[in-house]
């Protein structure tokens, strides 16, 4: 039975512990209560589909419904000597999921560890850390229409990603409720992308690398640098790293030869949002309970009783103290409601 619950705080169902209210909430288990409950409402009722809701900072109480798709359940739909194709419930927590996969030896997500969320969401977003994005293991998605209840698939391209982007942001946002996902990993040997960040100084304390000793590294500098949600309000990275031109690039190496600049597209790099934001005298800021995470500079935490309205105020001065020095327009990678 579908229970839809009536004024609801969402304070216990985000991170940034946001105390708004939801008109009806509901939390379903399979797809057959997520098509019974799609049936029950209106196109134009109002509905925001939230999985872990990790990455949205809530403004206001939401009117209408807030569906949850908690559905579990992990399958293996095929394995050799070189991958296996493992299937997903969207409610999974993603960490849990890596834990999984890297403890039957399958390789590809171990960068990926210990980001906040669900499974469901891995593709929404094209999650990252580290030098991989989770694009590149996703098989396919498996959705459900919200207005004809059918069931799809999209294979990877179908889902167009992008950096920090998918089909799921733009043409199919409020469109569809992903269900599934299908993971496409290694089963033998593949190259470990270590590289990245501090990945490879970590490394260093372990005597071999592979993939447990990646993701072993992986949570041992997010614990060390990022603040837990179930005791300091936030949302991981506010900010995207941004990607600009090789002239503008060229330039502030020009200018400031520690600028970390990574290789992006033909044309273009990518830039640390962190050092910009640190350059620029933010990390560590506090005003009142509204703060700039002292460990990472792309974190923005609420101590206690910060309002959203703080935190967006703080974000734009950091963005506008970083157009001034750098001439670079941050863009938000959470998600801000309404």
């Amino acid at each position: 039975m579908i229970l839809i619950q009536q004024n609801i705080s969402l304070k216990p169902f985000n991170t940034f512990g946001m105390d708004v209210c939801a008109a009806r909430f509901a939390m379903v288990r399979t797809v057959a209560e997520l098509t019974g409950c799609l049936k029950m409402i209106k196109p134009d009722d109002g509905l925001l589909i939230i999985g872990e809701a990790s990455n949205i900072l809530f403004t206001s109480d939401v009117d209408g419904l807030v569906l949850r798709p908690a559905i579990s359940g992990l399958e293996v739909l095929e394995e050799n000597d070189r991958y296996v194709l493992v299937k997903a419930g969207a409610g999974e927590n993603w960490d849990h999921f890596v834990e999984y996969t890297v403890s039957k030896g399958w390789g590809g997500l171990e960068n990926l560890s210990l980001i906040p969320g669900s499974c469901g969401a891995s593709p929404v977003q094209n999650i990252g850390a580290y030098g991989v994005e989770v694009n590149d293991f996703i098989h396919s998605v498996e959705a459900i229409d919200i207005r004809s209840h059918e069931m799809i698939t999209l294979t990877n391209t179908e889902c167009r990603f992008g950096y920090r982007d998918s089909i799921f942001k733009n043409e199919l946002k409020n469109s569809v409720i992903i269900t599934a996902v299908i993971y496409k990993l290694y089963t033998g040997h593949h190259a470990l992308v270590t590289d990245y960040g501090q990945v490879e100084k970590e490394l260093e304390k372990y005597p071999e690398i592979t993939i447990h000793s990646v993701r072993q590294a992986v949570m041992a500098i997010r614990r060390s640098r990022l603040p837990d949600p179930a005791i300091i309000g936030n949302a991981g990275s506010f900010f995207k790293n941004p990607v600009i031109s090789d002239e503008l690039a060229f330039s502030l190496c020009r200018q400031y030869n520690t600028i970390p600049v990574y290789d992006f597209k033909p044309g273009l790099k990518k830039v640390a949002a962190a050092w910009l934001i640190e350059q620029c005298g933010w990390k560590g800021f506090r005003r009142n309970d509204t703060g700039v995470y002292p460990g990472q500079p792309l974190v923005l935490v609420n101590y206690g009783t910060a309002t959203a309205n703080d935190i967006l105020a703080l974000a734009n001065e950091i963005k506008q103290s970083v157009n001034r020095r750098f001439a670079i327009d941050l863009q938000f990678e959470v998600n801000v409601y309404p």
